[in-house]
């Protein structure tokens, strides 16, 4: 089950304390980030926080949920209502989260390129443009 626009909503209003708060929509789920690194969730309209030496020790009563089938467990954030709290919260976690790791591009081992034809046609779209002249900006 997809998580509904009008709770990130309602989730957002209650992060309003905090700076810097932006979300990515994922297979009708949403990742939310502070400054730049995920802290947490939205999954089938639960708002879920990764695990942390603070998230464990600011949340009292931890109850632990699995936002998708195969992933790691996180923390559901059942005191919303409590912006200053949820702000302490984050803040808090923020220090301890690591940045995204950058996607690097792929590069290939030409050697180990077995079908020559392949290779062939690689190196025709790499040199030439979309009208078979040779790409002057390569």
């Amino acid at each position: 089950m997809a998580s509904h626009k009008d709770y990130l909503d309602y989730i957002l209003d209650a992060l309003s304390l905090l700076d810097e708060i932006t979300y990515g929509s994922m297979m009708g789920e949403y990742i939310l980030y502070h400054r730049g690194k995920i802290f947490g969730g939205i999954y089938d309209d639960r708002f879920l926080v990764k695990e942390t030496p603070s998230s464990k020790t600011m949340i009292h009563s931890i109850k632990k949920e699995c936002p998708y089938e195969g992933a790691k467990e996180m923390i559901l954030i059942e005191e919303i209502d409590n912006k200053e709290f949820l702000k302490e919260l984050i803040e808090n976690m923020y220090e301890e989260l690591p940045f995204p790791k950058k996607k690097s591009k792929r590069l290939y081992d030409l050697n180990q390129i077995e079908d020559k034809e392949c290779l062939t046609t690689l190196f025709f779209l790499l040199l030439y443009d979309n009208d078979g002249n040779i790409d002057k900006n390569q």
